[in-house]
């Protein structure tokens, strides 16, 4: 396979996860929480309890929502792209560790989706993203 070729793929593939990833984020994770106000705000920042944070449960319940809604939109179009992974990661290392010390579970879930979200901290958007369009100075990692 020619370079360009497997590079067009990958780049494709990487749209495809994204979209894919980003829009549950959003449309199955994100919204019900952001829409759900400081009331549900609230019940979700009680989960970090779980890593030993008790104060301010409204801000990180918000957080979370924030984390899901806003970074799966950032994830679906490549904007902020590696630090919405990184929100995503602590979100759901977070969920794996409430889910695990409640004997849910439903652990696995939160664990893959944070695999995903670190390793596309790594990958990147690809080339298929709007960031492209922006001129952000470029660091590597």
């Amino acid at each position: 396979m020619k370079p360009e070729t497997k590079r067009a793929l990958t780049d494709v593939g990487l749209l495809m996860l994204r979209v894919g990833l980003g829009g549950m984020f959003i449309v199955f994770h994100g919204w019900p929480k952001i829409s759900g106000g400081t009331e549900r705000w609230a019940e979700d920042g009680k989960t970090m309890a779980y890593v030993g944070i008790t104060f301010w449960p409204v801000f990180w319940g918000f957080m979370a929502a924030f984390a899901e809604f806003v970074g799966g939109i950032g994830i679906v179009l490549g904007l902020a792209f590696r630090p919405m992974c990184a929100l995503l990661t602590i979100t759901m290392a977070v969920a794996a560790t409430m889910h695990l010390s409640t004997g849910e579970g439903k652990f696995a879930y939160p664990i893959e989706i944070g695999i995903v979200a670190l390793a596309l901290i790594f990958t990147g958007p690809g080339r298929l993203n709007l960031g492209r369009f922006f001129k952000f100075k470029k660091h590597d990692f």
